[in-house]
This record gives structure tokens, sequence and C-alpha cells, in this order.
């Protein structure tokens, strides 16, 4: 499955060790656009958290799986990503802004408006 979204938060770096050695989690939400944005969380695991260097305010498309366990008679859903694809990098500019245009003077120009 696939989703574009903005990044509006990246949780905390989690570790631990299980069965299977160490492992590592890095959990971060993005916002859908549209009339009704959605948050929705994703997690990354092992060596994609390094691989995708995710900033906020990244607009990315994210490729994932849905996972879901049973834990003592209660069902637990994972967004799993897999990949994904910067649309735009971060900037700071609110969404649906346009940054100033950059001034750059030729050799002729004097700095005088005319």
């Amino acid at each position: 499955m696939e989703i574009t979204g903005k990044v509006i938060k990246i949780l905390p770096l989690q570790t631990g060790t299980g069965r299977n050695g160490t492992w590592k989690k890095q959990d971060f939400i993005i916002e859908t656009p549209g009339q009704i944005p959605r948050k929705i969380c994703f997690s990354l695991w092992g060596d994609k958290i390094d691989q995708f260097n995710l900033i906020e305010g990244d607009e990315t498309e994210v490729s994932f799986d849905l996972e879901s366990r049973e834990y003592n008679s209660k069902w637990y859903t994972d967004a799993k990503a897999w990949k994904i694809v910067k649309k735009s990098a971060g900037t700071g500019i609110p969404s649906g802004e346009e940054p100033p245009p950059e001034y750059y003077p030729s050799p002729s120009d004097d700095g005088m408006p005319f």
C-alpha cells in the first residue's frame, strides 16, 4: 500500500533486545492532505531508519505493510514502512505558501531600482 503526506512528528528512537538479537525502531507521524486530513503513525525498523533520514516537514510517499497480532485477547495493528520517497524536503515554510523569489543582481546592476 502507498500513501502520501507530510511528516509532522518523528518520535524518539526505541531499542531493545529480543530472541533474534538487538533491534531498533523509529516511529513517525504523517498527515495526509485533503479536506479531512488524517494522521497516521508508521514504524521504520533497523537499517531503514538511517537509509531514509526523515525530517519533520518532508512531503513523502510511504509504501507500507499492515500487520496485526494478538496479545492477551487484544489485537494490535502496525503500519510498517518499507520504502519512502521524498517529494520535497521540509523548508520551514507553511504549506501552500511559496518562498520569496531570490534576487540575483546582474553584473551591470548597481542596486538602483531604475
